[in-house]
């Protein structure tokens, strides 16, 4: 059986070290051949319009736009409904392949035998 990796993010560039953590550990997976989820809530759902991703900068740390482009690649990333809509974010602003879906979706990733969530 397949392993996947849900990831949900909390924190945006109000917390650095944990927002880069939750990136770097999804595209890491991603590379090494784990299906990815990674949902953005709070403020790092400010992280799926395009360009705001390029503004982050933490010392030592991979360049978000990067690790997004890596995780794009054979994973997924969701913005949370209810924090898009707090922030006025539309899924006409997302960066392309970005969703907007609610805690029904994320239940339901999260709940299959097998699934291992993180939350950062």
């Amino acid at each position: 059986m397949a392993k996947k990796l849900v990831i949900k993010v909390t924190a945006g560039a109000d917390a650095p070290e944990r927002c880069s953590q939750a990136f770097t550990v999804a595209a890491v997976a991603v590379a090494s051949g784990v299906e990815v989820s990674l949902w953005l809530t709070g403020e790092s759902s400010w992280f799926a319009l395009p360009g705001r991703a390029a503004e982050f900068e933490l010392p030592h740390a991979a360049p978000l736009p990067d690790l997004i482009d890596g995780i794009l690649v054979g994973g997924s990333i969701t913005v949370c409904t209810q924090c898009a809509a707090r922030r006025g974010i539309e899924q006409q602003d997302l960066i392309e392949g970005v969703r907007i879906a609610g805690a029904q979706v994320f239940v339901s990733e999260i709940m299959p035998d097998g699934v291992q969530a993180l939350v950062y």
